[in-house]
């Protein structure tokens, strides 16, 4: 058993955000139905890149929902799922008349998850969000900035895992309630709030002092960031914290002439003196493996990591294979998909990869035929009028 083998999930989602928060409840075993368009956008292989991944045990059905009779066989389905969800902008559901108002009608009970981007009030709420622009507003974009440097920000959407993941928690608080009470209700979710929440103390601190000016105590130490390795592209992170863990660095390194830099003493000087340690650094680590440099300094208490890649963690991480957190997934096609698996162990009911991403409109047939009675016939029509896919 999974946790939630016994509920239906009717999912309007696209691109990440959302489709991140519904991934969740399919590993947890919730009947996952996605409602999709022709030329959805796909990222990759569907039944294994980032699509299937994001998309992995769910069911694909088209739906031409510019069609009346798409929607009403939209609102056939929301009567019975335990919980409709979708990441578009505020007004989107509430035109298609498929906002929590209108799915109380046919679903009393139903949980109704507005994943938008700012929220379903205030003076933004009809505004269209993207991660990067949403990064940007949270101060993300400026906090991650070079010193003295442009805004730099994240290589990937960040925003859209934090909103996903918070999504599926919010779910789960909702069928919890409804397990009590017997009510649904409506999720308003807004994901500039749900990635704002997650700046943590560097909000609390820029919104409430004023920096010291001593950068020997606002700077952790060093060095301090992430040097060249041997390699295309090969990274390590070190931080040197205290006097003693440069000792030991030094001596991990070979004690080179720079290590003896009076400069370098002591943490106040190797924080003034930030910029040129970091060159001398470099050129140390440039010309060595960074895992072995990893080893290497982690052997002698200082801390270091290599900046992992894709390869890194599939193939070569010690940990990760040892929890088998990537799982080999068969495909109907006979080939064998690699996917991240669910990131938590439950001992009693643990979560599972349910199959690989669906192609697009795979279920359509068995979905509607099985769940709203139609016939071949009826399904051959609606087909045949481009009201399903």
């Amino acid at each position: 058993m999974r946790p939630l083998d016994d509920t239906r999930v009717l999912d309007f989602t696209w691109v990440v955000a959302g489709p991140v928060t519904t991934r969740i409840l399919a590993d947890l075993g919730a009947d996952v139905i996605k409602v999709e368009r022709r030329g959805s956008i796909d990222f990759g292989d569907r039944r294994g890149g980032l699509s299937g991944t994001l998309m992995r045990g769910k069911r694909s059905i088209v739906l031409n929902l510019d069609d009346s009779r798409a929607l009403d066989l939209a609102r056939r389905l929301a009567a019975i799922s335990d919980v409709v969800v979708d990441n578009f902008s505020a007004r989107v559901m509430t035109n298609l008349g498929l906002d929590y108002d209108a799915l109380q009608k046919v679903k009393p009970d139903v949980i109704c998850v507005r994943m938008t981007g700012f929220g379903l009030s205030g003076p933004d709420r009809d505004h269209v969000s993207y991660g990067p622009t949403l990064q940007a507003l949270t101060g993300y974009t400026l906090l991650m900035a070079e010193p003295d440097g442009p805004p730099a920000g994240f290589g990937y959407s960040y925003s859209d895992l934090a909103g996903g993941n918070l999504g599926a928690l919010a779910v789960l608080a909702a069928l919890w309630h409804r397990r009590r009470t017997g009510r649904g209700q409506l999720v308003d979710l807004s994901q500039l709030e749900a990635v704002a929440s997650l700046v943590g103390p560097t909000l609390l601190a820029g919104g409430t002092s004023a920096p010291t000016g001593n950068a020997s105590q606002e700077a952790p130490g060093a060095p301090h960031g992430v040097y060249p390795c041997a390699g295309d592209d090969r990274w390590i992170a070190i931080t040197v914290f205290t006097d003693g863990e440069w000792e030991r660095f030094a001596g991990a390194a070979g004690r080179p002439p720079w290590t003896c830099d009076p400069r370098f003493a002591t943490v106040a000087g190797r924080v003034r003196h930030a910029a040129d340690l970091d060159r001398v650094v470099a050129d140390w680590t440039r010309t060595r493996d960074a895992a072995d440099t990893m080893r290497l300094l982690q052997d002698a208490g200082v801390a270091a990591g290599l900046v992992a890649d894709a390869e890194d963690l599939c193939a070569r991480d010690p940990q990760l294979a040892a929890r088998g957190h990537f799982v080999d997934v068969p495909t109907p096609e006979g080939r064998t998909v690699r996917i991240d698996g669910p990131p938590h162990v439950l001992s009693d009911t643990p979560a599972a990869v349910g199959g690989p991403g669906p192609l697009l409109g795979e279920h359509t047939d068995e979905v509607l035929s099985s769940l709203l009675g139609l016939s071949a016939d009826e399904i051959r029509r609606l087909r045949a009028d481009g009201v399903v896919a």
